[in-house]
């Protein structure tokens, strides 16, 4: 898999704290991203309620 990093608005630095994400960001305006964690590739969606489900 290819590393990518992600795109500067998508993610927010916050002094302290954990960064930020934006989930429409993720998935590019579309309601799906993979994500990657050790070899694994998990599978996060935006549910039709504004909802997110993480899957592997």
């Amino acid at each position: 898999m290819t590393k990518s990093t992600p795109a500067p608005e998508t993610v927010i630095h916050r002094e302290g704290l954990p960064p930020l994400y934006d989930a429409r960001g993720l998935t590019e305006g579309g309601q799906l991203a993979l994500l990657e964690l050790d070899g694994q590739i998990y599978t996060l969606r935006i549910t039709r309620s504004s909802k997110l489900i993480l899957t592997k």
